[in-house]
């Protein structure tokens, strides 16, 4: 082999390799710019104070009349409202951010591989919508209204802010990973690792680890840790049907194809 052959040699492994990090690159400032579109349309309206209004809206309806959530810190009445706009600004561009992922990694996909990941990514998005929606509009109220009926008549509730973000922000992630047990199943049941008929018979296993889950990753009540564990059951089983038509849709052709006999 000349050193000509062995240059050129190197040249062609290395251009695909520069060319996909080009590739990366260009995917990853498109998902940042869309994130930051999105964060100045929100800092432009409604706001970042709005934004906040609105996420603080559950906990303001259930305090007593004239309580209002206090700020400890002197910068706290601008950093928190900047946090939840770039979360804000995060969730509403994620989908063009998985949009960029899936664009980069498609063309090395076959065609079986493409049918079992798209679904997956459209799938995981929606349901941690879901979970994160369920959370807002349904748990919240639940959970702040028990909460407030043992409040003794002698304290006056004045939340922090900051510490109002991080309980918010636990909870949003905790139902947001919940509500990804269907695709868990699914993926666990398509690759292989769990046969669906093991995973039908750790029926009762998995109600008894739900609320334990609930039990560590929510506030010490028994409405949260209900309205976790028993969304998760429920989409187990929902998992598990999913998985049956999942795998019988996204075969590889080897799979699919019966094998010719002599």
């Amino acid at each position: 082999m000349t050193p000509n052959d062995k240059e050129d040699e190197l040249a062609g492994t290395e251009q695909p390799f520069v060319a996909h990090l080009v590739e990366l690159r260009d995917r990853l400032i498109k998902a940042l710019l869309a994130v930051g579109a999105v964060c100045v349309v929100l800092a432009i309206w409604p706001g970042p104070a709005a934004l906040y209004d609105l996420l603080a809206a559950p906990l303001i309806a259930h305090l007593p009349k004239g309580a209002t959530l206090i700020a400890t810190s002197v910068i706290s009445p601008f950093i928190v409202p900047l946090k939840i706009l770039l979360m804000a600004g995060f969730l509403v561009a994620l989908p063009v951010v998985l949009w960029q992922v899936w664009a980069f990694v498609a063309p090395g996909l076959y065609t079986h591989e493409k049918k079992l990941v798209l679904p997956l990514v459209v799938s995981s998005t929606v349901l941690f919508f879901i979970g994160v929606a369920f959370c807002y509009f349904f748990v919240f109220g639940q959970v702040f209204s028990f909460i407030q009926s043992f409040a003794p008549k002698s304290i006056t509730a004045a939340p922090d802010i900051e510490a109002y973000l991080s309980f918010v922000l636990t909870m949003f992630l905790a139902f947001g990973a919940a509500f990804e047990v269907p695709v868990v199943v699914v993926v666990l049941a398509r690759m292989g690792l769990v046969p669906v008929e093991k995973l039908k018979e750790f029926r009762g296993y998995f109600v008894v680890l739900a609320f334990i889950i609930a039990a560590i990753i929510t506030p010490p009540d028994v409405v949260s840790q209900l309205a976790l564990a028993i969304p998760m059951c429920i989409l187990y089983e929902l998992g598990i049907w999913a998985a049956q038509i999942f795998i019988k849709h996204t075969k590889a052709p080897e799979d699919s194809s019966e094998t010719a006999g002599p």
